[in-house]
């Protein structure tokens, strides 16, 4: 196979290890200075008092000032915002008890308004009765009865029984038996 320039005879050669040789040897002056980010943490603990520790960095007064005024602003915020949420409660807690109580006298109000007119209704529905006369069936019954076609909300068509009823009332039947 030598015929192809191709020489797989020879010691192997990594020409990745070779490029990396390279380079090491190039760069080999550089790295002293520079302490890599992953083993800084390593460095402060285990290096000698000589190397370069990292630098911590202060807060400036005005800093520190502004964010302790900050920290009491938002807690006399919190303390305005639950005295607030009370104050609300409290308001609504008393209106609703004042809406339920317009609310059951409403109801007190109507329920006595339909128990008198219910009297009354029957009152009248007893004298009514009690004066029956003949032939004046006929007109108590259409008094009974809605003879107003628009506000009929039923789905049959009632007009023949209602002209019947009018009809009747205007002349009743005399039964001469």
């Amino acid at each position: 196979m030598d015929g192809f320039g191709d020489n797989f005879d020879q010691a192997d050669v990594d020409p990745a290890a070779e490029f990396l040789a390279r380079e090491k040897d190039q760069l080999a002056g550089l790295g002293d200075d520079v302490i890599p980010a992953a083993s800084e943490s390593n460095a402060s603990d285990d290096a000698p008092a000589n190397s370069a520790a990292p630098v911590v960095r202060e807060e400036p007064e005005k800093i520190k000032k502004w964010r302790e005024e900050q920290q009491k602003r938002l807690e006399e915020k919190d303390k305005e915002e639950e005295k607030k949420k009370l104050e609300l409660r409290e308001q609504a807690k008393k209106e609703l008890e004042d809406w339920y109580k317009h609310h059951e006298e409403a109801i007190g109000k109507t329920k006595a308004s339909n128990r008198e007119s219910a009297k009354n209704a029957e009152k009248q529905f007893v004298a009514e009765t009690a004066e029956i006369e003949p032939g004046t069936e006929w007109e108590r019954i259409a008094k009974l009865c809605d003879f107003n076609p628009k506000s009929s909300k039923s789905s049959r068509d009632v007009s023949r029984m209602r002209s019947i009823i009018l009809q009747l009332k205007q002349t009743p039947l005399t039964s001469n038996a």
